[in-house]
């Protein structure tokens, strides 16, 4: 996903009101080697079908993932997508530039797939998965490995943690929008 490479980090930013809020958001991050392993979990009211549609909707993921400037597909080949994106990973008053070129593998209906192809991060791979919940909604979680070889280590680590759960949020909050938006449609799209 690209959805992946910036939608990840640390912050508590509160979704915006009216909106339900997830239940159980949980990030955790952990040093392995010189990389940070990742792991993101939301549990949200909306179906899977909301939650795919807003995870690979490429084009727009500047539009609602804080730091992200920009996000666009390059080509289409079957399941895989190369998204090009830009932005910005901030920590206090630190900001750094961050472009890459993912491909994005979309394996439905419960798995995305991303792979750094290019980019300023030395390493990003990782995978959204969506697990159906008994009685509706889902599981979202976000796993993978980031590293960075335009910081120092220490300052590279806290500035990955500092952008990926404010950014995976991001997304959650998205994703509980459009669902609120299909909910007063009487569940019309």
């Amino acid at each position: 996903m690209r959805a992946l490479t910036l939608a990840v980090a640390l912050g508590l930013a509160l979704p915006s009101a009216g909106l339900r809020a997830a239940d159980d958001v949980t990030i955790e991050a952990t040093r392995r080697d010189d990389a940070l392993q990742v792991v993101c979990r939301a549990t949200l009211a909306a179906p899977a079908e909301i939650i795919w549609e807003t995870l690979t909707d490429y084009g727009h993921l500047a539009d609602f993932i804080p730091g992200m400037r920009r996000s666009r597909v390059l080509s289409r080949s079957g399941a895989v997508s190369i998204v090009e994106q830009s932005g910005e990973a901030r920590f206090l008053f630190l900001s750094v530039p961050i472009e890459v070129t993912l491909a994005s593998t979309e394996r439905p209906p419960d798995r995305i797939e991303a792979k750094l192809l290019k980019g300023t991060l030395k390493r990003m791979d990782g995978a959204y998965r969506i697990v159906p919940r008994a009685g509706g909604g889902a599981l979202l979680s976000w796993t993978g490995v980031v590293e960075t070889d335009a910081m120092p280590p220490l300052l590279g680590e806290l500035v990955m943690r500092a952008n990926i759960g404010d950014q995976f949020r991001g997304m959650v909050r998205e994703i509980e929008r459009r669902d609120a938006l299909r909910r007063e449609a009487g569940g019309r799209r």
